[in-house]
C-alpha cells in the first residue's frame, strides 16, 4: 500500500524542490537492510529503530533493494537532525544528490528522483558532508517509489538478525541406494579475496551435525566439528545426562565443549590458519557403537603439512546409524559482514561404505534456507564449475540460482588414497 506525504526537502538540485505529494510505495528499514560499508564500521549505529550516532564525514552507510524493474527511482528520508543542520550526500547508481536537514522532528525528507537503468539490487549510499549538531541525522526509514518500483522490490521486512546475516545455501549430495555409509571425503577450496570474516564453508554436513573451515576474524581461523544432541534445546545446560554427547578423543591443539542456540550438543575446534587457494581435505566417519548409540569421528588433511590430524571424536546416545544426507553448506554468522559476498568450491565427494568399497558422488541438489525461501534476501547462487560444485552467498548479486535446482559434476574417477588404518585411534575401531 502507498502512502502519500508531502515534501519537506531542501535539496540542493532546485529543479526537485515541490511541494506536490509524492506516492512513496515501500517503506526499508535500515535494520534489515543497512550497512557502514567504509571501513571502521563503528562510526554509526545501525538497530531495529534506525540509523543512529552517525558521526564522522568518512562514513560511508549502504542501504540495498532490489528491483524488480527500472526506471525512475524516487527516494525519500524519514529523518531528522538533533540540532543545527547536516548536509548529506544520497548517491544511487552513480548519481548523486545533496540534501539538507534542518527538521529536529523526524519527517519525510524527499531526496529527490534517480534513474535506473536494469532491475536487481541497487544501494542507495549516503554520506555525512557538513554538520552543526553531535550528528548528521536520525534516519528511521527510506521511502521508494517511482516506476522502477512498479513491477515489486525486495528487502527485508523482519527477523532483522537473520537478514543481516544472509542466506544459507546447501548442496546435499545424491547417494547410491542400499549402501551404508561408513566414511565420507569432500574437498574444499576458497579463492583470494572470498574469505570473508563470518564464512563458513562447511564441508561434511551429516544428519546429526557438520564439519567444515571458518574465518572467525581477521586474526584468526578454525576447522570445526560439531555434533547435535538428540535432545532438542537451545541450552545445552538443559541436556539430562544420558543425552549429552560423550567426547571421545580429541586431537592435538583442538579445544572441546558445548555449544548452544542453533540446537544443542558437543563441538570441537583446532585454531588453523587455512589459506586462500589451497584445497583441503575432510574425512568423517560414522558408525554405530555400543548401548544403541554412534560414533563420529572427524579428520582434516594439511596439505602443507601433508597429512591427516584428527578434530576429535564424539559418541551421540539414542542413535544408532552410519552417515546419513551427506552435504555441504555456506553461511555467514557475523552480521556486520552480511553485505559482503563469498563464494566457495566443493569438489571430489566420495562416499566409502560397510562393503569396502568407494563411491563418487557426482550430483547434487541446492538448496536455501528460510531467508532466501521467504524472498527477504535473493542474493545467492550455487551450481558447477567443471568438475567442482560452488556455492555463493550474500553481496547483492542480481542474479541467483533457483532454489531446488539439481546438478551434475565431471567424475574424477580416481578414489581417494586413505590408509585407514593409520587413521584409527586406538580404542576407537
Amino acid at each position: 500500500m502507498s502512502i502519500v506525504i508531502l515534501s519537506a526537502c531542501k535539496n540542493s538540485n532546485q529543479s526537485e524542490q515541490t511541494d506536490i505529494p509524492i506516492a512513496y510505495s515501500d517503506h526499508i528499514p535500515p535494520g534489515g537492510n543497512s550497512w557502514v560499508v567504509s571501513e571502521d564500521q563503528s562510526t554509526a549505529n545501525i538497530t531495529d529503530q534506525g540509523i543512529q550516532q552517525w558521526v564522522q564525514p568518512t562514513t560511508k552507510i549502504n542501504t540495498y533493494v532490489r528491483l524488480n524493474g527500472h526506471g525512475e527511482l524516487q527516494i525519500g528520508l524519514i529523518a531528522k537532525v538533533s540540532e543545527g543542520s547536516s548536509t548529506i550526500t544520497v548517491t544511487v547508481n552513480g548519481q548523486t544528490k545533496e540534501v539538507v536537514l534542518d527538521n529536529t522532528d523526524y519527517t519525510v525528507v524527499n531526496v529527490g528522483t534517480f534513474a535506473v537503468d536494469k532491475p536487481g539490487y541497487q544501494a542507495i549510499e549516503i554520506q555525512g558532508i557538513s554538520k552543526s549538531g553531535d550528528e548528521f541525522a536520525s534516519i528511521k526509514s527510506f521511502e521508494i517509489g517511482g516506476t522502477a518500483t512498479a513491477k515489486g522490490v525486495t528487502y527485508v521486512k523482519d527477523d532483522f538478525y537473520w537478514g543481516r546475516r544472509g542466506p544459507s545455501v546447501h548442496l546435499t549430495y545424491k547417494t547410491p541406494q542400499d549402501k551404508d555409509i561408513l566414511w565420507f571425503y569432500n574437498e574444499v577450496n576458497v579463492a583470494p579475496g572470498q574469505d570473508v570474516i563470518g564464512s563458513y564453508f562447511m564441508a561434511n554436513g551429516f544428519g546429526e551435525g557438520y564439519f567444515g573451515m571458518q574465518v572467525n576474524s581477521e586474526e584468526e581461523r578454525r576447522v570445526l566439528f560439531s555434533v547435535w544432541s538428540p535432545y532438542e534445546t537451545q541450552n545445552p545446560e538443559e541436556i539430562p545426562e544420558d543425552y549429552k554427547i560423550i567426547m571421545l578423543a580429541k586431537g592435538e591443539g583442538v579445544h572441546t565443549g558445548e555449544f548452544g542456540n542453533e540446537g544443542s550438543g558437543g563441538q570441537s575446534y583446532k585454531v588453523f590458519n587455512w589459506q586462500t587457494g589451497n584445497t583441503y581435505k575432510f574425512l568423517l566417519k560414522a558408525q554405530p557403537s555400543e548401548n544403541n548409540s554412534t560414533d563420529y569421528t572427524a579428520y582434516f588433511f594439511d596439505p602443507q603439512a601433508d597429512q591427516w590430524n584428527l578434530i576429535a571424536s564424539f559418541r551421540r546416545p539414542h542413535t544408532a546409524t552410519y552417515v546419513t544426507r551427506p552435504h555441504s553448506f555456506l553461511e555467514n554468522f557475523v552480521t556486520q559482514t552480511g553485505y559482503i559476498g563469498r563464494k566457495g568450491t566443493y569438489g571430489n565427494q566420495w562416499i566409502y561404505d560397510t562393503t569396502g568399497q568407494w563411491h563418487e558422488l557426482t550430483q547434487a541438489k541446492f538448496t536455501a534456507d528460510a531467508t532466501a525461501r521467504k524472498g527477504a534476501r535473493l542474493d545467492y547462487a550455487g551450481g558447477v564449475e567443471g568438475n567442482v560444485f560452488y556455492m555463493q552467498n550474500c553481496g547483492f548479486l542480481s542474479e541467483n540460482t533457483p532454489i531446488d535446482s539439481e546438478f551434475e559434476r565431471e567424475p574424477n574417477g580416481e578414489e581417494p588414497s586413505i590408509d585407514f588404518s593409520k587413521l584409527e585411534l586406538q580404542g576407537i575401531k
